[in-house]
C-alpha cells in the first residue's frame, strides 16, 4: 500500500509552505506529493494569501525535490486547453526527471469560474473525453509525425505534438463516483482510478465497475492501479486526535466514519479494510499544512506498519 500526501492549497497556503510539506513528504518516505487544482477557497477558510496555480507549483517542486512523484487530484479540464495542458505537463515531467502524474477531471466548482472569469460550459464531461484523447494522443505521436483531431469541442491540425514528456508514458489518473461514464473513461484512458472520499463499500462497487469497463475496452482490469483519497487525522492519543480535528474544523466521529482518523492502530486497521477491496494506494488529504508532526507520526507509526 502506497501512501501519498494530498494537499488543498486553495484553503490557504504559500508556495513556500507547499515546498516545506513536499520536502517533508520526501524526507519521511512517502511516495508522492499531490495537490488540488482550485482557485477559490471552500467553506469557512479565509484562503489567504490567495490561490497558487497547480502546474506552476509542481514545476517549482520538480526542481526542488528528487524522489517523490508529483501530480494533481484533479486538474480541472475547464482551466486549460488540452494542447496547452499537454505542453505544460510534458515540460514539468522533463523538469522533474520523469516524476509527474496527471489527474484530469471535468471541473465542477462553478463559483471559482465566476470569480476568475473562467468559462463554465454545460457539456463538461464530453469535453473531458476529448481532452483525454488529445493529451494522450499528442504524447503518443512519434517525433517527426503530426497529430490532428476533429472533435465537437476541440480541433487540432497538424500539431507537431511537442514537447514529449521524459517518461515514455505519463500516468493518467481519472476518478469519481459516476456509475457509467466515469468507469468507461477510466477503462479507456486511465493508468489509475481514484475513488475520492468514499466508503469501503462504495469503493469496492466502483472498482468493480472500472475493472469491467477496462475489460470492455480490451484491457485487463489489473492494468489499472486502484486508489482512494481520504482525509487524515491521526494522533498518538485521543486528545491529539481531538486537537487535530478541531484545527481543521471537523468532528472526530465524523472523521472516523468518513476518513482515516484515530490512533495509528485504528488508521492501519481502516487502511487494511480498503486494501481488502482492492485499493493499492491512499492519498492522505492533509488539511493543516503547518502541522509537520502529523506527517512524522503517520510516517513512523502508520506507514511503517503497512
Amino acid at each position: 500500500m502506497d501512501l501519498r500526501i494530498f494537499t488543498e492549497p486553495q484553503q490557504g497556503a504559500t508556495y513556500d509552505t507547499l515546498l516545506t510539506v513536499a520536502k517533508a513528504t520526501e524526507d519521511l518516505g512517502f511516495d508522492a506529493f499531490f495537490r488540488s487544482d482550485h482557485y477559490l477557497r471552500m467553506g469557512s477558510a479565509d484562503g489567504l494569501p490567495g490561490p497558487t496555480d497547480a502546474w506552476i507549483t509542481l514545476a517549482g517542486l520538480a526542481r526542488e525535490t528528487k524522489r517523490i512523484r508529483l501530480g494533481t487530484l484533479m486538474t480541472a479540464g475547464t482551466f486549460r486547453l488540452p494542447g496547452v495542458l499537454a505542453i505544460q505537463v510534458a515540460q514539468v515531467d522533463q523538469m522533474s526527471g520523469g516524476r509527474v502524474e496527471l489527474g484530469l477531471g471535468a471541473g465542477w466548482f462553478e463559483e471559482e469560474h465566476k470569480a476568475y472569469g473562467i468559462p463554465f460550459p454545460k457539456e463538461k464531461f464530453a469535453r473531458l473525453e476529448e481532452q483525454l484523447a488529445i493529451v494522450t494522443g499528442l504524447w503518443a505521436t512519434p517525433v517527426g509525425e503530426t497529430f490532428s483531431y476533429d472533435g465537437t469541442h476541440y480541433q487540432l491540425t497538424d500539431s507537431p505534438a511537442l514537447p514529449k514528456p521524459a517518461q515514455a508514458k505519463v500516468p493518467v489518473l481519472i476518478g469519481g463516483h459516476g456509475a457509467s461514464r466515469t468507469p468507461r473513461l477510466a477503462g479507456t484512458y486511465a493508468d489509475e482510478f481514484n475513488m475520492p472520499f468514499a466508503s469501503v463499500e462504495d469503493s469496492e462497487r466502483q472498482f468493480g465497475r472500472v475493472r469491467a469497463a477496462a475489460e470492455q475496452a480490451g484491457r485487463k482490469g489489473s492494468d489499472l492501479v486502484y486508489s482512494n483519497a481520504l482525509v487524515a487525522c491521526v494522533g498518538k492519543d485521543d486528545a491529539e486526535v481531538a486537537r487535530r480535528a478541531a484545527s481543521i474544523g471537523r468532528e472526530v466521529e465524523e472523521l472516523k466514519a468518513n476518513g482515516l482518523a484515530g490512533s495509528p492502530a485504528e488508521v492501519v486497521d481502516r487502511i487494511g479494510r480498503f486494501a481488502e477491496v482492492g485499493s493499492q494506494r491512499i492519498y492522505l488529504q492533509i488539511l493543516d499544512l503547518d502541522d509537520l508532526d502529523h506527517l512524522e507520526l503517520i510516517s513512523s507509526q502508520v506507514q511503517s506498519q503497512l
